[in-house]
């Protein structure tokens, strides 16, 4: 980070203050210039040009951190069913600009989802407003922050299709009383959000199966099931499947070549133990047929 940016952080104008109307429980304001901020290397939920303000929440801990990578794991588990990728990322700038092509507010997302990576492919360095394809999912997770207060109606006017809102089962020491484990998802309607209990972007997968699969410590034979059955519909939709993601095509492949070796291997065997024992039988058969001849 540049000197003069750790100076203006460091130092906020007094005068100055966060957005009317928006709250960001959690975060403290910190003064990033106009010229600072596209340097800027830190993380924060919302900065205003106005203002010149960022809501600052760092550090970020394991708790908020682990639902995140966890997404990322289990969307690819969809993706492999469905036999097309899913572009998984992390923190990533969300920038409006105004109408002189200045750079306006900015948020970053704790997490969005791509489900057709090829054709979505932001312009530059963040995602544009207006110019790029918004995010199919963006899953932010509140542990310390509450959204809905503040980031949620951004999403809402700036036009974003889906967004998930994970309370982790796993509370940070100091998680506001009015969160309560579980995991929201507001789709945009004709009159912005509302809470579905199914998400549109991965058709059947719902709002609670979602959650359990992100606080499970590990995948559980019910989250496998379901994410296969998610996978495999969303890929019946559009004429792909497993043969189409070329990690499973490889393993289905040698899959079925280990079951053909096996099998041949094991037909041969009880051929020989056959043979063996039709031998023994002919061998006794010619036997007594000496005996009685003789």
């Amino acid at each position: 980070m540049a000197e003069s940016i750790v100076t203006a952080v460091s130092r906020p104008p007094a005068a100055r203050r966060a957005p009317e109307a928006l709250e960001f429980p959690g975060c403290r304001p910190v003064y990033i210039s106009r010229d600072d901020i596209a340097d800027y290397e830190g993380r924060f939920e919302f900065w205003d040009a106005d203002t010149e303000i960022a809501m600052v929440c760092e550090p970020t801990s394991y708790y908020h951190e682990r639902p995140l990578h966890r997404l990322a794991r289990l969307t690819d588990r969809i993706a492999a069913a469905r036999g097309t990728p899913i572009e998984a990322v992390g923190h990533t700038d969300l920038l409006l600009r105004n109408a002189r092509g200045e750079r306006q507010r900015i948020m970053q997302a704790d997490h969005i989802l791509f489900l057709r990576p090829a054709q979505t492919i932001p312009c530059g360095k963040v995602i544009e407003a207006g110019m790029d394809a918004l995010p199919d999912v963006v899953l932010e997770v509140d542990n310390t922050t509450d959204i809905r207060r503040g980031k949620l109606g951004l999403y809402e006017s700036w036009g974003f299709p889906e967004v998930w809102v994970e309370v982790p089962d796993e509370p940070e020491p100091n998680r506001p009383g009015s969160l309560r484990p579980g995991l929201t998802i507001h789709l945009r309607g004709p009159d912005g959000f509302h809470a579905a209990p199914v998400s549109r972007a991965f058709p059947g997968w719902t709002a609670e199966e979602i959650h359990r699969a992100l606080n499970e410590v590990a995948l559980s034979d019910e989250t496998a099931r379901v994410l296969n059955w998610v996978g495999t519909a969303m890929g019946a939709a559009q004429g792909t499947g497993p043969d189409d993601d070329p990690f499973l095509r490889r393993q289905r492949r040698e899959s079925r070549a280990e079951g053909w070796a096996q099998g041949h291997a094991q037909g041969h065997a009880e051929g020989q133990v056959k043979g063996l024992d039709e031998g023994r039988k002919e061998g006794t058969r010619a036997a007594v047929l000496q005996v009685f001849e003789s």
